[in-house]
């Protein structure tokens, strides 16, 4: 079976920073940003990027659909 290798694009102008996405990453790959949008709010970034599995946990629980997940298959070597 090959492994998949994740990877999620935050749209930062659109985020309101609730973190709801933060607390269901199981692998802990985003956190809220000490850094505010041109709305004012603080938005996620992605901290850990070769740590995402691909689960969309985060792209499901986002109430404003601000989070893309791309998955990738690594073939076994």
């Amino acid at each position: 079976m090959s492994k998949v290798k994740g990877a999620i694009v935050v749209d930062t102008t659109r985020c309101k920073g609730c973190a709801l996405c933060v607390e269901a990453c199981p692998k802990d790959v985003i956190m809220l940003a000490k850094k505010v949008n041109v709305h004012g709010y603080p938005y996620v970034e992605v901290v850990y990027a070769d740590d995402c599995i691909g689960c969309a946990s985060c792209g499901i629980v986002c109430p404003d659909g601000c989070i893309t997940v791309y998955r990738t298959k690594l073939e076994k070597e």
